[in-house]
């Protein structure tokens, strides 16, 4: 296939088909990002027990950071890179894959320089007391040490997959997430090595993804890259930070979210039956559970934004509407499902990842089913501010992207349990959940009809 003609295939092949043809890989990507945590999160659950669970839960907003790090960086080049190739203009697309790779290789560094340093103070503000804290250290003690390969190789997937090669971007994420679980059961189940056998087994599985990734870099099929293309250009990094601040901004609001919500249920959890440990440990495992569902809802946005990002720069906004279209669809679909699993197997869900008392089921069960009760509208934000960012509005994502997290959940976690305890974090998911569905979607529908 020549060069004219994979530019082409966005401009022309049906809709439906290119969307399965991006969006099945970059579903399968985020699963597979997905279950670096969700098999430490098993396995930990099985063979440390509860404390562990607790552990991870604490240490999760540092993974929340390096997601919102790469998104930054990944969806703000891939976004500006296929409205590039749209417009014609190969050369300033290089440039702008350059600079994105380059950003993503020296945002890793100092995030694990920082996390490093800062180590117990940080897991102290993350809600750690007490037994927690020392599981909590361990493991984000080693994981620190792979945020530079976990962003490097899931940002620079978003670039692959805007290149026109989706296979490759999943192949590339899904090598490294088959050593992990290998060296899951290796480290934790025969040699005993506990949190810290967790941790080893994550980074290597992600040390061998940026690999594989690195491999591609001067393998472009859409650009020439060259070593001057490295050197980062404030220019070009200013377009890169204008369209990936909106999912950037969302992971990083879902942090300061948890941090609260984790503070919280450990306050409120001491002033109810439940105590401080159940609470943080449920929640962390349904956060992870809750993660699989939104990895299919990004894959399937992610998988769109060639698709909006090029037609759109050539002004083809008929495809654009039609990928819409036929992505909420798709996603409406999932979220229906998802919302079915959570309200009517909880209790099977939660014993995946260990045993527990009675009271630690009650409270699981409980959270599935309150919090999560508007999950079937879960999935218009995160399509909402992908589509934004793919054709060059960042302002109406990041009005998206702060909806849910900040504006609604956030003072919603801290107000509602004064009234009603620790079920008042509860009641602030559908809440919260409801409110932001309607924005996105009013947003969405609007920018569609100025299209002409």
């Amino acid at each position: 296939m020549n060069e004219q003609s994979r530019m082409n295939v966005l401009a022309s092949e049906p809709v439906g088909k290119l969307i399965r043809r991006f969006a099945v890989p970059a579903i399968i990507s985020g699963l597979v990002s997905a279950v670096y945590n969700i098999v430490d999160q098993i396995f930990i659950g099985h063979y440390v027990g509860t404390l562990g669970n607790a552990a991870t839960n604490v240490a999760f907003p540092l993974v929340t950071i390096c997601t919102g790090l790469t998104l930054l960086l990944g969806v703000g080049s891939a976004s500006n890179f296929s409205l590039c190739l749209g417009r014609g203009n190969r050369k300033e697309a290089a440039g702008i894959a350059g600079t994105g790779i380059a950003g993503m290789m020296i945002a890793g560094i100092v995030l694990s320089s920082v996390v490093l340093t800062l180590l117990p103070r940080l897991m102290h503000a993350f809600g750690a007391r007490d037994t927690v804290l020392e599981y909590a250290m361990t493991y984000t003690g080693i994981t620190a040490f792979g945020f530079p390969f976990l962003i490097f190789a899931t940002g620079c997937s978003m670039l692959i997959r805007a290149d026109g090669s989706p296979k490759f971007a999943m192949y590339s994420i899904l090598s490294g997430a088959f050593l992990n679980i290998i060296l899951d059961a290796l480290f934790i189940i025969h040699l005993d090595m506990g949190m810290a056998g967790a941790a080893y087994a994550t980074i290597i599985g992600q040390i061998l993804s940026a690999v594989c990734v690195f491999c591609y870099l001067f393998r472009f099929k859409q650009i020439d890259l060259s070593l001057r293309d490295f050197v980062p250009k404030l220019v070009f990094f200013k377009r890169i930070i204008a369209l990936g601040c909106a999912s950037c901004f969302n992971q990083l609001a879902m942090m300061i979210v948890q941090i609260t919500m984790n503070n919280t249920l450990g306050y409120y959890g001491e002033l109810s039956r439940y105590g401080r440990d159940i609470p943080l440990a449920c929640v962390g495992i349904i956060i992870k559970v809750n993660v699989v569902f939104i990895a299919i809802i990004v894959g399937i946005a992610q998988g769109c934004q060639p698709i909006w990002g090029f037609n759109y720069g050539a002004q083809n906004y008929r495809r654009v509407k039609e990928t819409l279209k036929k992505a909420l669809t798709t996603v409406y679909c999932v979220s229906v499902f998802a919302f079915l699993c959570f309200q009517l197997f909880p209790r099977q869900i939660i014993s995946l990842f260990g045993d527990g008392g009675e009271m630690y089921y009650e409270f699981a069960q409980r959270y599935f089913r309150v919090f999560m009760f508007c999950m079937f509208t879960n999935g218009a934000q995160p399509m909402a501010t992908n589509f934004f960012s793919s054709i060059g509005k960042a302002s109406r994502g990041i009005l998206i992207s702060l909806s849910r997290q900040i504006l609604l959940l956030l003072p919603m976690i801290l107000i509602f349990p004064r009234i009603w305890g620790i079920d008042g974090v509860l009641y602030a998911g559908p809440v919260a959940d409801g409110t932001a569905a309607c924005i996105a979607l009013f947003l969405m529908f609007r920018e569609v009809r100025r299209m002409k």
